[in-house]
């Protein structure tokens, strides 16, 4: 019977279970959405007792979909979206509090005050992040000040803390009967709380933000085996793999030497560079874990976070109802040869890299008689290819190792316009992998090395293949001029919000 490798891919708005052979194809996959909650503006949760129920659910259905029964899964690895934070009851196994996302803003006040005189950076030579709604550790504070009684459970050490992987790893493995309580240190790298260097929970970070050491998790390598699963139709197979979504998709596209980078277009839009065993500081980046392989040493990246990319589509179809699908996008935009002067900055909770303003709201700027919908959809298109253009430059300034290719990931790469558009106005060659499915290939790829089903990063590379190449075909002169009005365009989206 042949063997496989499953992959949990616990996402923003869906939970999947991918299985994939030993030439990294996949078998078979099923894919379940859960609620997206938002109690009022800028707040978003989920439900991490509902994502739990998705996980076995999808499990349970991409094995249905294939031939394979739970001994043929040789290992399986766990990727999350990160950052989201979830508190439970060690005993009962529930949540004190729906999972608190990584997109919510209701720590802004808190991360002011936690910033005080010395400023959002008083954190980030240890930890590689400034102080932020976007990270996990003002979300735990929060939770710990406004649920009734969790400050004083938690010092009992009655309850646990973790980011997704922690809580579908702690269910897997048994949940109150003896779940494992980890995480890896890439996720534990986003939360502001682990210490670059000694990879442990730092101290400063925790007394600052007032979290008891006990909530939290163990930290492990990316690629180990943390346990067997327990209770579900994968029962008894260990799983060996955890890597944050972004470092996944990393790790999937083989992206495992210095100055190599990826770009995955989702929800929002994130770069990662690696930058090998340093550990590079960026005022404009975050400096975060790219992996570690059991107990070889860490690699470091660098990353830029862009809030707002696929999340743009989404709002053109569901908010403006200017498509009926996201895929329509592309055909709207073709309607027309340009931009036609348009410029759309979606900071629809603030700009992420490389500005980190959480002041910044959205606008749409250019506008005259002329502009119709097909200027607005190519607008709303070439803002991704724009932001990510920003945090290329940044990427190499800081580290001073620029960019040959980009290679691409991500509901968003088969639109080939954009695609097109971001070789142009990077400069460089855009490259498509055959399997898109990069974050979930990236946990596979980590779980199956931890148990030798696949022996070397040099075999993971051959796995790999390219499916598309976009040459940059943009005039210099053009791409630069162009650059120029997307970057005053910006400008116009600072100092919306007036802070009270």
């Amino acid at each position: 019977m042949a063997k496989y490798v499953g992959a949990i891919d616990q996402g923003t708005t869906s939970t999947r279970f991918i299985l994939f052979d030993k030439d990294a194809r996949i078998v078979a996959v099923d894919q379940r959405e859960h609620e997206q909650i938002n109690p009022q503006a800028g707040w978003v949760e989920h439900d991490a007792s509902e994502i739990w129920t998705r996980t076995r659910e999808v499990i349970g259905g991409a094995l249905a979909k294939s031939d394979a029964e739970a001994g043929d899964v040789e290992a399986i690895g766990i990727t999350n979206q990160r950052e989201s934070t979830v508190v439970w009851d060690r005993e009962t196994g529930k949540p004190i509090h729906n999972a608190i996302v990584w997109q919510d803003t209701r720590t802004d006040q808190l991360v002011r005050e936690l910033a005080g005189d010395r400023g959002v950076d008083r954190l980030r030579e240890r930890v590689g992040l400034p102080l932020s709604t976007y990270f996990s550790g003002p979300k735990l504070t929060w939770l710990l000040e406004n649920v009734d009684g969790a400050r004083a459970r938690a010092e009992r050490g009655e309850l646990a803390f973790g980011t997704m992987d922690t809580w579908v790893l702690w269910n897997l493995t048994g949940g109150t009967r003896g779940g494992v309580h980890v995480t890896d240190v890439t996720n534990a790298s986003r939360t502001m709380l682990m210490d670059l260097e000694s990879l442990d929970w730092h101290e400063p970070s925790l007394e600052l933000m007032g979290i008891p050491r006990s909530m939290l998790p163990e930290i492990r390598s990316s690629s180990e085996v943390y346990g067997e699963a327990a209770g579900t139709a994968v029962g008894g197979r260990p799983i060996a793999g955890i890597l944050g979504d972004q470092q996944a998709a990393l790790f999937g596209q083989t992206c495992f030497e210095r100055g190599e980078a990826k770009n995955t277009y989702g929800t929002g839009s994130f770069l990662l560079l690696n930058t090998g065993q340093e550990i590079v500081h960026s005022q404009k980046l975050l400096t975060t874990l790219g992996y570690k392989l059991g107990d070889g040493e860490p690699t470091y990246v660098l990353e830029g976070s862009i809030a707002v990319t696929g999340a743009l589509i989404q709002w053109l179809r569901d908010r403006l109802r200017l498509i009926d699908s996201a895929a329509e996008v592309e055909d709207l935009a073709r309607t027309v040869q340009d931009n036609g002067g348009v410029y759309f900055v979606p900071a629809f909770s603030g700009l992420f890299a490389p500005y980190w303003r959480d002041d910044a709201r959205g606008v749409i700027v250019g506008l005259t008689a002329y502009a119709n919908q097909g200027h607005i959809a190519r607008a709303a298109l070439e803002a991704t290819a724009w932001q990510s253009r920003e945090v290329v430059d940044e990427a190499n300034a800081a580290a001073d190792v620029p960019f040959s290719e980009l290679k691409v990931d991500g509901g968003m790469t088969a639109n080939e316009l954009l695609m097109q558009f971001q070789a142009d106005v990077l400069g460089v060659p855009v490259v498509r992998p055959a399997v898109t499915e990069t974050t979930a290939l990236g946990a596979a790829f980590a779980a199956g090395l931890a148990v030798g089903f696949w022996s070397d990063r040099d075999e993971l590379r051959e796995r790999w293949s390219e499916d598309k190449r976009w040459e940059p075909q943009m005039d210099a002169s053009k791409r630069e001029r162009e650059y120029r009005q997307w970057k005053k365009a910006v400008t116009r989206s600072f100092d919306w919000v007036e802070q009270e």
